[in-house]
């Protein structure tokens, strides 16, 4: 297999059929995709954007962790990880995330495993704005 790697960290509008397309092969079996999305709450609370602002190297990162993630995982021929940064309207994708594989299991496992490791390593931060006027950073260190 190629080995595929996308990481993409920015404000461009995040299609997840684009992703998924990058990574199709003749040996590929099943592309597995995750798409987050801004909900409208959070912990009982009212949410109305979310504004998310990367470390200038996120980007880097980003790519690192889908490289050592991708020599790990054998059975998984290509990935993909986008986040987009700046502000978020409800219902708006703010994560992509694609595995493919020859096969279903390896890549649905797979894809579960990534965005987890996206989630706990990538330097991005997020501002929630709630209905009621107040803000309340999460992530921030």
């Amino acid at each position: 297999m190629s080995g595929d790697l996308v990481a993409l960290v920015g404000p461009e509008e995040l299609v997840a059929a684009d992703l998924e397309a990058r990574l199709r092969a003749p040996g590929v079996g099943a592309v597995v995709t995750f798409v987050g999305t801004v909900r409208d709450n959070d912990a009982g609370r009212a949410v109305t954007a979310l504004v998310y602002e990367a470390h200038p190297d996120a980007g880097g990162v980003l790519a690192g962790l889908l490289a050592d993630f991708l020599a790990a995982h054998p059975a998984v021929s290509g990935i993909a990880a986008a986040h987009r940064t700046g502000r978020l309207a409800v219902g708006e994708v703010a994560f992509v995330a694609c595995v493919a594989a020859a096969h279903r299991r390896e890549a649905f496992a797979a894809a579960a495993e990534l965005v987890d490791a996206v989630k706990a390593n990538l330097p991005i931060w997020k501002l929630q704005e709630f209905a009621d006027g107040t803000r309340e950073w999460v992530n921030a260190l």
